[in-house]
């Protein structure tokens, strides 16, 4: 079963009457409970802990980007399209996904809970949360436009996972970026930083955010295709270095 169906029959284990908002967000406090409980043990990555951070994951991405989504009034299909093709929803679950998606987007507030919630989950293994947010960057800009209040929605879910000025600014310029300079700011760099920082901050960045290493640390399979895209945008900043520095 996907990632998707293991959520929505976890909404569905509480629909005992309510809205759908709220059983997603039983579903999501459970599944954070079940992690903090497994921690607690000492299942440091047990499949159980693993299914429920993958579960709370998953609720918090649907969350976090349908009110993204909706931050600057409106929803673009372009963003919707987006959303799907990222996460890689299967087919027979799409409608499932998108009352989930239209529940969560009816306004833009009340994401804080899951951005912190997932955020302290995470805390040991930013990259994670790294790629919840660069997936975030990514719908934000499918309609070509990033709209200040999507900016602002993104700083204050940024600010929630504990992320400061420079890290937020690291992953903008991994997914709106373009120059030379932003190069060096995908890999935390300043310009004049010495071959030996650019290497080493390279083969930290590689090691961080390598696909197999976020899946164990309790990202779906499903979402694979942010982390291949975060590892190909580091390959390419370190490439654009590499070439500059040897054409000077």
């Amino acid at each position: 079963m996907s990632i998707w169906g293991k959520v929505i029959g976890g909404v569905a284990g509480f629909a005992l009457g309510g809205p759908i908002g709220a059983l997603m967000g039983a579903a999501f406090g459970h599944a954070v409970d079940r992690s903090k409980i497994g921690m607690r043990r000492g299942r440091a990555q047990g499949p159980e802990l693993v299914e429920s951070k993958q579960t709370a994951f998953t609720i918090a991405v649907i969350v976090l980007n349908a009110k993204m989504a909706k931050a600057d009034g409106h929803v673009t299909r372009d963003e919707v399209d987006t959303f799907k093709r990222i996460y890689d929803i299967p087919t027979g679950e799409i409608d499932d996904v998108g009352q989930l998606w239209n529940e969560a987007r009816a306004d833009a507030s009340g994401f804080e809970p899951y951005a912190r919630q997932v955020g302290e989950m995470f805390a040991h293994d930013p990259a994670v949360l790294e790629s919840l947010l660069g997936g975030l960057f990514t719908v934000a800009l499918a309609d070509g436009v990033l709209h200040p209040a999507e900016v602002d929605f993104l700083h204050k879910v940024a600010n929630e996972f504990g992320f400061d000025k420079a890290r937020f600014e690291r992953i903008q310029a991994s997914y709106a970026g373009g120059d030379a300079g932003e190069a060096y700011e995908i890999l935390g760099l300043e310009p004049g930083a010495s071959d030996a920082a650019i290497k080493k901050a390279y083969r930290d960045l590689i090691k961080e955010n390598h696909p197999d290493r976020l899946i164990a640390k309790g990202m779906p399979q499903e979402f694979i295709d942010i982390a291949n895209d975060k590892m190909a945008t580091i390959n390419n900043a370190y490439d654009q270095i590499e070439k500059e520095r040897a054409a000077s």
